[in-house]
């Protein structure tokens, strides 16, 4: 891991400790809220603080091990935790929505009449506030450093933000109207709503897990090679991309003249990865295997003063995500 990408490990776990020491502050500040209201809306969404806090601090341990360099135990480095962490928040996130429900039942059933909700609403309000400025900033510092924790703790602030504003206009609603039973109504809808939140994120660390191909991500590396390729860069194919935190490792073939000596080759190969490092701004590590042309290649080779060529030029071949990550038809198989 180079200086540049230490220093930005260094920021992010700065940046999520101070995500999860506000997360107690505002947490506290819930417990005020309902001790002064008595309130099963604003004790719900006290409790879901706790989620908070407890992801803000997987999510510094995830950053904390994901900085760390490569050792002989991880040849790819540490960043896989960031998924599995990301996972457990996800999860954690589902929980606290059940949460909210079942209290929201509670209050229906138990038929409980809160007070003193102007303070309630006040304290609860600021809170979403907070949490909606930490959330929006955690997400876009994500987003840049293509840090899922961050990404993560970010969407989890930013749907406990929703709660948290559902919670507030149920208590404003009850304040006005004395119907005690729409806060519990309110939270309900708001706590099936976070499940789903909660069940997109899990998905997506399983994904990260199960190194499930990113389309969007490949389709972005296809249109870089397409836009900067060269006439004796034959064929791309077998493309296969692993991320690791913030990081990607790509394995893929690409196919060069057969007469090209093992340094030509290998110096246009060093041309492809440049192009990449260049174009993707994330730590990249690469794995290309040459290939030599086969006969069958003339035919999408665009080599125009080729001293070898057996067959006609017939078109060229536009690399897209789906022909770039797909075994060599032109080569291997003639």
């Amino acid at each position: 891991m180079n200086s540049s990408a230490q220093n930005s490990s260094k920021n992010n776990f700065r940046f999520q400790r101070n995500v999860a020491i506000i997360g107690i502050v505002l947490f506290v500040a819930k417990l005020i809220a309902w001790r002064l209201t008595n309130s099963d809306a604003v004790f719900s969404d006290a409790m879901e603080s706790i989620v908070n806090i407890i992801a803000a601090f997987m999510g510094l341990y995830a950053l904390y091990v994901a900085a760390k360099p490569k050792d002989e135990d991880h040849p790819y480095g540490h960043g896989k935790v960031e998924f599995i962490t990301s996972g457990v928040e996800g999860t954690l996130i589902i929980f606290a929505g059940v949460v909210i429900i079942v209290q929201a039942v509670n209050s229906i059933l138990s038929n409980n009449v809160p007070g003193k909700l102007d303070w309630g609403i006040a304290i609860v309000a600021a809170t979403a506030i907070i949490n909606y400025i930490m959330g929006y900033i955690s997400l876009q510092k994500g987003l840049k450093e293509k840090s899922l924790v961050l990404q993560s703790s970010g969407k989890h602030l930013m749907t406990d933000t929703i709660t948290t504003a559902g919670v507030v206009i149920s208590l404003i609603i009850v304040y006005i109207t004395k119907l005690f039973w729409l806060d519990a109504v309110v939270a309900i809808l708001f706590g099936s709503y976070i499940i789903v939140v909660g069940y997109k994120i899990v998905r997506k660390s399983l994904s990260g897990i199960m190194d499930e191909q990113d389309l969007d991500l490949i389709e972005k590396i296809a249109e870089i090679l397409e836009k900067n390729r060269e006439e004796d860069w034959i064929d791309v194919h077998n493309m296969k991309i692993q991320q690791f935190g913030s990081n990607l490792h790509i394995d893929a073939h690409i196919t060069f003249p057969y007469y090209y000596s093992l340094r030509e080759a290998h110096q246009e190969m060093e041309k492809v990865i440049l192009v990449l490092a260049k174009n993707t701004k994330r730590q990249v590590e690469f794995n290309f295997h040459m290939d030599d042309c086969k006969p069958k290649s003339c035919e999408v080779c665009q080599l125009k003063n080729c001293p070898v060529r057996e067959k006609e030029f017939l078109k060229r071949i536009t690399w897209t995500a789906q022909n770039i990550t797909q075994p060599d038809k032109h080569d291997r198989n003639n």
